[in-house]
């Protein structure tokens, strides 16, 4: 056997000294407060049905795509998904990924060239900052949600670079924020990028199938579709399901195809993945996935007002998502408090610096559709207790 490398060792030590030591665990039976299944669809037997009888309604029995969608992987369910996302998204293109990770390493590591400059939120995820690393082009974050800190920054960049053509300026945000469950003002910022012709790229996440006219994410809501330069949606959340799409105009979609690594050189999504996620809009866009988005949307009120009952809003980010955020300062108190939580039957889950600012811990309840106000409530009691 090998000698473990000294240098992990001390990672891994350090680690949990800091009361930041990952492990995992299994969640069963208990009340779901940390799933991103915001609409229940993971466990949707509607769907499920109607994914198996797709497969066997087109006989198809592969287990696997079998390469990458540029060699034999490209199967049928790819284009009927993308060709229905595109149009429920007021998109003239989308193309599919595994998964969001996938998605935004591969558009940020090949879309911005070397001597264009990124400028992103600083609350943004890691998947963006990955990409991003790996890209050729310099970088700069912003303050979180303060459009005046990024204007000031594009007009230094501007002032240093002077008369270099060919820059190109990109700016990245989320739409629901995944630590906190806030938005940015993004039709001050398209109208901005519009203004002085910076192309916008808005990850909705933890938008679609929560906020906006029937769930649909605020890009849609706000109307400013044509003033973003892509969008970046994810299956894994509210749709239930797994593999993320990029949607855009054509060229956008050619030169992914083309250039993102991420993309390119993997394995695609077996049909039974894609099958189900066609499933599951198809689902959400009849009448009836319009009842799981108005239950959510009547706990993510019941829960904001059992805060100021409890008198316990001052602990909790303003939101008005799916996700809410109680801060706790410290690793070691936060995972107390999900600890006791736990204990009673709550999966609240701690998150835990460094993945946040020290200081800025806190437990993230991710609410649901299927969640009961009884379920809010006495969850919220015992937190109260706790604190």
């Amino acid at each position: 056997m090998t000698k473990f490398p000294k240098k992990l060792q001390q990672k891994l030590q350090e680690r949990k000294e800091n009361n930041a030591f990952r492990s995992l665990t299994v969640s069963d039976n208990l009340v779901d407060f940390s799933s991103n299944d915001y609409l229940g669809f993971a466990k949707n037997e509607t769907i499920y049905a109607d994914t198996f009888q797709s497969l066997l309604k087109n006989e198809t029995t592969e287990n696997g795509a079998t390469s990458s969608r540029l060699i034999s992987g490209n199967h049928e369910y790819y284009r009927e998904l993308e060709d229905f996302v595109a149009d429920f998204h007021h998109v003239e293109k989308a193309l599919v990924f595994n998964s969001g990770y996938d998605a935004n390493i591969g558009f940020f590591s090949a879309v911005p060239q070397r001597g264009d400059l990124v400028f992103y939120d600083e609350h943004i995820h890691a998947s963006i900052r990955d990409g991003i690393k790996m890209g050729n082009a310099k970088n700069y974050k912003f303050k979180h949600n303060d459009l005046d800190d990024l204007k000031l920054g594009i007009e230094r960049s501007r002032n240093a670079l002077g008369a270099i053509e060919n820059t190109e300026f990109y700016i990245v945000t989320e739409s629901v924020f995944s630590m906190d469950g806030d938005s940015p003002d993004l039709k001050s910022l398209a109208e901005f990028c519009a203004k002085e012709r910076i192309h916008l790229i808005v990850d909705e996440a933890h938008a679609i199938g929560v906020l906006g006219k029937n769930g649909k994410g605020l890009v849609q809501d706000l109307k400013i579709e044509k003033q973003i330069f892509a969008r970046i949606i994810t299956f894994g959340k509210a749709l239930g399901c797994h593999g993320a799409a990029i949607l855009g105009e054509k060229p956008l979609i050619d030169y992914l195809i083309n250039f993102a690594r991420s993309f390119i050189y993997t394995t695609g999504l077996p049909p039974h993945s894609v099958a189900s996620v066609l499933s599951a809009y198809r689902y959400w866009n009849a009448a009836i996935g319009e009842e799981e988005i108005q239950g959510l949307l009547r706990n993510i009120q019941h829960f904001k007002t059992k805060l100021e009952t409890l008198n316990l809003a001052l602990f909790f980010r303003p939101s008005d998502s799916a996700i809410q955020c109680c801060l706790i300062s410290g690793n070691e108190k936060v995972k107390t408090v999900s600890k006791k939580l736990f204990d009673k039957g709550f999966d609240v889950k701690a998150i835990l610096s460094p993945t946040v600012p020290e200081r800025q811990e806190r437990l993230r309840f991710c609410l649901h559709s299927y969640n009961t106000e009884e379920e809010i409530g006495l969850a919220l009691q015992l937190l109260k207790r706790y604190l």
